[in-house]
């Protein structure tokens, strides 16, 4: 998870959708803080998914890629 749209990404769907966050609340309030500091310097595909207002409220509903899906696997499975 070396980018860090892609990060919020995995970690949104795991705690909003699998209900099973891979990182802690306050690591991702920061990631939020963190993105949107840089924001206007990071390139990423799916970075038009992830906007200012999502990053302000440190939150993420919008719709998800499979390439998150699979991810959010592969870690979990790579990383028990």
């Amino acid at each position: 998870m070396k980018n860090p749209i892609a990060r919020y990404l995995m970690c949104a769907y795991a705690y909003y959708v699998e209900d099973d966050a891979l990182i802690e609340d306050a690591e991702f309030d920061q990631l939020a803080k963190d993105i949107l500091e840089d924001y206007d310097n990071i390139e990423h595909p799916h970075k038009p998914l992830v906007t200012r207002a999502d990053l302000h409220a440190g939150t993420y509903l919008g719709e998800y890629p499979n390439i998150v899906r699979g991810a959010v696997k592969n870690y979990r499975e790579t990383n028990k």
